[in-house]
């Protein structure tokens, strides 16, 4: 992960807001019917970092989070250059405050930080380095502990929220957050995970 590299700043989200909360060619992923979707498309390539934290083997984070984007790209009609790149840190909460504290001016621990590789808006394809996803073991253990839902569902479901921000959406007006929503909880039932904001409403 570069962190020296310059950041929109734009999409990031918050643990308090109830809303927020290896190269891969194609992925499968299990159709609500009971029936396996194929999702096929090329992914970008990932780069993952597992540097602090007890996380799964970067075997079973790749194969998540590939389904996950697949489900979200799917969904959204995302699209990149073949090239793309798309980096991922996998750290603690300490590590997460600092980083935290020091892009957006709040050192404490967060589920997941996106940092666009540009500033783009949605609808718009991504560049070549599509950006980085930052994830906090101990805040996405303990939200999917609270929230009675498995590992792999929830951190599937901050998979495709980050990766969604990275592509211009957001949740800061309520337009904005009703889309994305819409789109989060349609790519998850792609992958038989239901809707995660039903108890929020």
């Amino acid at each position: 992960m570069n962190r020296n590299r310059d950041r929109t700043g734009r999409a990031f989200i918050p643990e308090t807001n109830p809303r927020c909360a290896a190269t891969l060619r194609n992925s499968s992923a299990p159709a609500p019917s009971g029936k396996t979707m194929s999702i096929v498309l090329s992914l970008p390539h990932i780069d993952i970092s597992i540097e602090k934290g007890d996380w799964p083997n970067e075997a079973k984070l790749l194969a998540l989070v590939g389904r996950a984007i697949g489900a979200a790209a799917k969904t959204a009609e995302l699209a990149w250059p073949g090239d793309s790149e798309l980096s991922l840190l996998f750290t603690d909460n300490e590590a997460m405050a600092e980083i935290n504290g020091q892009w957006r001016n709040k050192p404490k621990p967060t589920n997941v930080l996106s940092f666009p590789g540009d500033d783009i808006e949605v609808g718009e394809p991504a560049t070549q380095m599509i950006g980085d996803l930052v994830f906090a073991f101990e805040t996405v253990i303990q939200e999917a502990e609270e929230q009675n839902k498995t590992f792999e569902n929830h951190f599937s479901h901050l998979v495709v929220h980050g990766f969604l921000h990275l592509f211009g959406y957001d949740h800061i007006e309520d337009d904005e957050a009703e889309l994305m929503e819409s789109i989060e909880t349609k790519a998850l039932a792609l992958l038989e995970i239901k809707d995660p904001y039903a108890d929020l409403s």
